[in-house]
């Protein structure tokens, strides 16, 4: 018990994905490894594609947390089919990615030139399919159709959200309930997917894989509120594309919505801001400024914390390990997160 406390205090002292995943270090680096041989395609523009995507790669929070949430439940660190399904998890992710700047016409993606910006939108188009069709030609392998049924659903829910934001994108009109069941299905059913095939590889029970999956959900829901504050917050350098874009790409986001609802004179500026495609005479300072005077960020980064503390709660039903301590520390890294 004392080892645990100790552990998380340390954890949450070093908070970054680096100090997080440092007690799967090995495994993770077995994950770049299979990541690697995934791109290593025949097709010649394939491989050379691939390579320029995992050169690209983030924090793999996603691949992080389905082996946490495998080893937390109790399965080997051994598992051949962990690792498989680990990196499976961040191709999904990674070709969403790049189908999402296509479709948001994005210059840049974690400071490097997009994909479709470099290349085009046709040859991205096809590499966001070759992404697709290797994750689920990998998770075949495994030979479980449990497996196959939380993929195949996400993977669905996951185009649900991007048809139902591009229903919405210059709406203003927007409300809380669209917002959330968009963030749900573009964001939020990944982590938990993650994290519910990770307690689904350890064997673990019923019960516990519903407490992961509903885990990753809060976790996720978490991770775009924080998110959507750092739009505002934060700089181009920071988060790796331009800030307040998504403003400009037509996305009302819950600050705006919120900002709406405390003053409905600021529907028209944004409106203006999305037909334009710019910022123009200092609205960009306008906005921000407005969302400090009517505490709207620090409201969404409330809210970000509140689903944060849900996703520990869910937690409770797992034995006190180190990976359990690492899952716990994981809330507070996605919403005091920079970047």
């Amino acid at each position: 018990m004392q080892f645990i406390a100790a552990k998380s205090k340390e954890l949450l002292n070093d908070i970054s994905a680096g100090s997080i995943f440092r007690l799967i270090e090995h495994e993770m680096a077995l994950v770049e490894t299979e990541l690697e041989r995934q791109a290593n395609s025949n097709v010649q523009v394939i491989s050379y594609l691939g390579r320029y995507l995992f050169e690209t790669k983030g924090k793999r929070v996603r691949p992080g947390l389905l082996i946490l949430s495998a080893l937390a439940a109790g399965g080997q660190r051994d598992s051949q089919g962990m690792i498989s399904l680990a990196a499976v998890m961040e191709m999904l992710h990674t070709a969403t990615l790049v189908h999402d700047d296509i479709i948001d016409n994005a210059d840049t993606r974690r400071n490097r030139t997009s994909l479709n910006a470099k290349y085009g939108n046709q040859a991205a188009v096809l590499m966001g399919d070759w992404l697709y069709m290797s994750a689920f030609e990998s998770s075949l392998e495994q030979r479980s159709l449990e497996v196959l049924d939380i993929l195949t659903r996400l993977t669905r829910m996951m185009t649900e959200g991007e048809l139902m934001q591009l229903e919405l994108i210059g709406n203003v009109e927007i409300n809380e309930t669209q917002y959330f069941d968009v963030l749900r299905r573009k964001t939020a059913y990944l982590f938990a997917g993650c994290c519910e095939i990770g307690a689904l590889l350890s064997g673990a029970d019923a019960d516990t894989q519903s407490a992961l999956r509903d885990y990753g959900l809060n976790l996720g829901i978490a991770f775009q509120l924080a998110d959507d504050t750092l739009d505002f917050t934060a700089d181009e350098k920071t988060i790796g594309k331009a800030a307040g874009t998504d403003l400009l790409e037509g996305k009302v986001t819950l600050p705006l919505i919120k900002l709406i609802q405390a003053d409905p004179s600021a529907r028209e500026m944004l409106e203006d801001v999305m037909d334009r495609g710019s910022y123009f005479n200092g609205t960009r300072p306008e906005i921000y400024r407005q969302l400090r005077k009517h505490s709207i960020l620090d409201q969404t980064q409330n809210a970000a914390r509140e689903f944060g503390q849900k996703a520990r709660k869910n937690l409770e039903v797992l034995p006190e390990t180190e990976y359990r301590s690492a899952l716990e520390t994981i809330p507070d890294f996605v919403v005091r997160r920079n970047s």
